[in-house]
């Protein structure tokens, strides 16, 4: 079932426990993007205000005890759009959100697999669809599937990545 606009939106909220992203991509070209990423590349930051409301989803979820998180896989130099995304995470990491890196530059890939996905509650799948330029082309709920191996893709993310602050304070040293 493809999932779009407020259809996607409303499902996103139907999460009872926890909510985790794998992102695998080094730039993403979400066209609700467009000018902040722009005032971005002009500025080299962003104007985040306190009342987005990406940040209170964030608030709102930890608030009824729901966990979200995500693990971005990268490797180096990063990439404009991974700069901007950088800055943006400090704010989301600072809400609540659990933000994680993985490096990959010095590393090989531990077996995760280069497809985006939502995963909510351990049970519900939705995978990311790109086309090469990080266009998005849309988000599939998978049915009918085993969530096993996304349980594991999750578990070795989590273990192999570090926390994004942390990452983040390093890079500046």
């Amino acid at each position: 079932m493809r999932l779009a606009g407020e259809g996607w939106e409303a499902f996103f909220q139907t999460f009872e426990r926890e909510a985790f992203r794998l992102e695998t991509l080094p730039v993403y070209r979400v066209e609700g993007e467009r000018e902040e990423f722009e005032a971005f590349l002009a500025t080299g930051r962003q104007d985040v205000p306190a009342d987005d409301s990406w940040l209170e989803d964030i608030r709102h979820y930890r608030a009824t005890d729901r966990w979200i998180g995500r693990v971005h896989v990268i490797t180096r130099p990063l990439t404009d759009y991974l700069r901007f995304e950088f800055d943006f995470y400090q704010h989301s990491a600072r809400a609540g959100e659990e933000v994680r890196i993985l490096d990959l530059t010095e590393q090989p890939n531990p077996g995760l697999p280069v497809q985006d996905f939502w995963m909510f509650d351990e049970s519900k799948i939705v995978r990311m669809d790109y086309a090469e330029d990080g266009t998005q082309l849309g988000r599939e709920l998978l049915e009918d599937i085993d969530p096993a191996p996304y349980v594991e893709w999750k578990r070795i993310a989590l273990e192999r990545s570090e926390p994004f602050l942390e990452y983040y304070a390093r890079m500046h040293e």
